[in-house]
């Protein structure tokens, strides 16, 4: 897989960006992340080797891990990335939003149903999040949907907008002061995945995580390894 990072930096958006990994990186680095500014990896998608081929391998490519796709600072910029989104087949770029209300908006003229090779995940942390953006979300003409989880910091019911999403990924909170991680929340979700026939992956614990009545601190280096151990994601 790949990382494409057309530009960084975000601005916290909702609850659930209240202890942004991204943020925290660029404050030990003594970076503005509110600086959003375009990076010399812009044109990674259709930049060539010397014998003329792609630089970037067909496949999974993940799009704007260190800021928001759909960033409105962007705008100006995101023509360019759909045009080499389009030029590139051969992969399947992937990119997360908590801005999913400015999506018509920010799509291209031919997006039509959507493009078979441009994956949506829509991030929701809580109830009302979910609530908010799903709604939403299940309208959009979009042919590959992820719904994500993460940081998850309630109970949350979207069961009702299971229809047409093709996996939805659970996670807890990093960072020392993190919002615990209810376990029992983690497997009312995968339940109603399931009844749904829908794909679940819970991908890391909370550094507070919540489990039969008891709290456990783990460290930053086990929550992706122990949810793996939880051995309960579901795949129809």
């Amino acid at each position: 897989m790949a990382m494409w990072n057309p530009w960084r930096g975000c601005h916290r958006y909702s609850e659930g960006c209240k202890f942004c990994y991204i943020h925290k990186g660029d404050a030990k680095r003594g970076v503005d992340t509110n600086e959003i500014v375009k990076t010399d990896n812009f044109y990674a998608p259709i930049a060539r080797k010397k014998n003329g081929e792609y630089k970037m391998k067909p496949g999974l490519v993940y799009l704007g891990f260190s800021t928001d796709f759909l960033l409105p600072d962007a705008d100006g910029w995101r023509p360019e990335c759909w045009d080499m989104i389009r030029q590139r087949q051969d992969c399947t770029f992937l990119f997360l939003t908590k801005r999913i209300e400015r999506f018509l908006d920010c799509v291209p003229g031919d997006w039509g149903d959507g493009w078979d090779n441009v994956v949506v995940g829509c991030t929701v942390e809580n109830q009302r999040r979910a609530e908010e953006r799903l709604e939403i979300f299940s309208k959009l003409p979009i042919r590959h949907k992820n719904i994500i989880c993460q940081p998850m910091i309630s109970a949350i019911d979207l069961e009702a907008y299971l229809d047409g999403v093709e996996l939805v990924i659970a996670g807890g909170e990093s960072d020392r002061f993190a919002r615990p991680l209810d376990y029992a929340w983690v497997l009312s979700l995968r339940e109603q995945c399931v009844r749904k026939g829908v794909p679940f992956e819970f991908r890391q614990c909370g550094t507070h995580f919540l489990k039969d009545g008891r709290e456990y601190t783990l460290q930053k280096k086990d929550l992706c390894d122990q949810a793996r151990k939880a051995n309960i994601n579901y795949k129809p």
